[in-house]
């Protein structure tokens, strides 16, 4: 296949079902991670090191690791895929200012600027991808999660919008939206939360990361070229 995938957010639950899957359907990938290096060793030596071109790590909440980390980018990028991410919980009135601009900076301005930065060459080729992981509380919104849902709608429009603006370069950018997936995000939960969310889901079981890596997989292939600025939920009918 050849092409090369960047995946931010490579070393959580979902981002390393992604680069499992993608490597496995033969994409070179380069991976970013943040804080959990481990993960992404027994990424490598779990595909012995194949297909991957590079590991970067960067702390995206903050402005000068965003550029630190544009700046490290030096290889060619075909795809992207925005993994990552962090939750917060608690009231909005609890919420500080420094949480609000990390989260922001995460979730926003780090897309924001390494989709600009990428996409000169993307338009050159006519050719690139980019797929989001947002969350169903992007559209739904969540009590206590205020500025979670915030930041995630605020991944929606930016999928629906750039997919618009870059469409006739054909590249194509949509998001797969996550219901309740079994990740440690949701670690926070005690057994009884936990029963009482899958009660609310008529397949009546929490996703699997592998599920939103094969739909990640599908969006990426040629044969779903004409899915353009589309919000997939993936979420067992919640």
């Amino acid at each position: 296949m050849g092409e090369n995938v960047l995946i931010v957010g490579a070393s959580g639950d979902i981002g390393v079902a992604v680069s499992e899957r993608l490597m496995d359907d033969g994409y070179n990938v380069l991976l970013h991670y943040n804080k959990n290096k481990e993960n992404i060793e027994k990424l490598r030596d779990k595909m012995n090191g194949e297909n991957v071109l590079a590991v970067i790590q960067a702390d995206l909440s903050k402005t000068r690791e965003i550029r630190k980390f544009l700046s490290e980018l030096v290889l060619p990028v075909d795809y992207i895929v925005f993994a990552g991410g962090a939750a917060h919980y608690g009231l909005l009135q609890d919420t500080s200012e420094t949480t609000m601009d990390a989260m922001l900076n995460l979730h926003v301005k780090a897309p924001w600027m390494i989709s600009k930065h990428l996409l000169p060459r993307m338009i050159r080729s006519k050719k690139g991808k980019i797929v989001f992981i947002t969350s169903i509380w992007g559209s739904l919104g969540a009590s206590y999660e205020v500025v979670y849902s915030s930041v995630k709608g605020a991944q929606n429009s930016f999928v629906k919008a750039l997919a618009k603006e870059v469409a006739p370069s054909g590249i194509a950018v949509n998001a797969i939206s996550p219901g309740y997936i079994e990740t440690k995000m949701n670690s926070h939960l005690s057994a009884d939360e936990r029963l009482a969310i899958i009660a609310e889901i008529p397949i009546n079981r929490a996703g699997l990361p592998t599920e939103i890596a094969h739909s990640v997989s599908f969006l990426l292939d040629d044969r779903s070229s004409y899915i353009q600025g589309e919000i997939i939920n993936i979420t067992g009918g919640w």
